[in-house]
């Protein structure tokens, strides 16, 4: 199906920033209540967090977590959001452990259409492995690629988290048609960094995919959770919020704080070609010259490619 823009188009966007309950029944009941106070304030496409119905088990590798994954689409949060996106006539993207098949797990994200039926499903493309997240203990990686579903209120792609890092993943679906790129993110502070590197972590992070918003002349939206969830051996993660919208010109047009917040913004999507008009970076691609980003990091490759240019007759 043809992805169009309508350039006159406005479209009100929920972040619903929100941490996770003990329990995934009580933590659906209070995503219900903050999705119906985010239509009830004019948002038309609802987001949660990155795997919002869970603490964040990833701190730690415990096969009993296993337990919490569930089937896409008659899993308890795929019913959830069906339920409430019918009902307030809304688009949802939430956050999914979801169990594909036994032993293979993914964590996706479902994008619900306002008639209750799943538009889409996104796997995570990247995924980390370092202390707090070790997502490829419980994750196979995504293998649905980088897709864009046309609403409408606008095309948009469905980006998770550590995806947020990698301009390609960005890239790669605003070259399908996306104008709106969304974020569900689980991101947080180890205590021992926080003091001394915390200001600048989350500085890095919103730079990034700001970055994104400008390389691309886009809109993005980061949605990430919040609140202190415990790890493993007294470790934990403090989730440090600031969802936030940035405009395709990079500015942040709304951001949140650090605790449970929903943050309603009205995207003007004609800002898309206006802003590609005066930075043309898509036009001025060279799709000629980069080959080498097909391949795996090799410090040599450019040497090699100017040695064979300059002995070549």
């Amino acid at each position: 199906m043809p992805v169009r823009v309508i350039s006159t188009m406005k479209v009100s966007v929920g972040l619903i920033q929100m941490g996770a309950e003990k329990d995934s029944q009580e933590t659906l009941a209070k995503a219900g209540r903050l999705f119906h106070e985010a239509a009830a304030r004019g948002a038309s496409i609802l987001c949660t967090p990155e795997l919002f119905a869970t603490p964040y088990f990833c701190q730690k590798m415990d096969p009993a977590n296993f337990r919490l994954a569930e089937e896409i689409p008659g899993g308890p949060t795929a019913r959830t959001l069906a339920r409430v996106a019918q009902e307030l006539g809304v688009v949802i993207i939430g956050g999914v452990f979801e169990r594909r098949a036994p032993g293979v797990y993914h964590n996706s994200a479902l994008i619900m259409g306002e008639d209750g039926k799943v538009l889409g499903l996104y796997r995570k493309m990247h995924l980390p492995e370092e202390p707090g997240y070790y997502e490829k203990y419980y994750f196979a990686p995504g293998d649905l690629g980088y897709r864009v579903w046309p609403t409408r209120y606008g095309p948009l792609s469905v980006l998770i988290c550590w995806d947020q890092w990698f301009p390609e993943a960005a890239r790669s679906s605003v070259l399908q048609g996306a104008v709106l790129l969304f974020y569900p993110t689980s991101i947080g502070w180890h205590p021992q960094e926080k003091e001394k590197e915390g200001r600048h972590q989350l500085a890095a992070w919103q730079i990034v995919q700001r970055a994104h918003a400008i390389a691309n002349g886009c809109y993005v939206v980061a949605v990430n959770r919040v609140g202190w969830e415990a790890g493993d051996e007294g470790t934990g993660l403090e989730f440090w919020g600031h969802s936030f919208v940035a405009d395709p010109l990079g500015r942040i047009v709304a951001e949140a704080g650090e605790q449970e917040e929903i943050l309603v913004a009205e995207l003007d999507l004609s800002l898309v070609e206006e802003t590609r008009k005066f930075w043309p970076f898509l036009r001025d691609r060279r799709v000629d010259s980069y080959r080498s980003i097909l391949g795996l990091f090799d410090p040599n490759l450019g040497s090699s490619s100017a040695t064979q240019s300059s002995s070549s007759p």
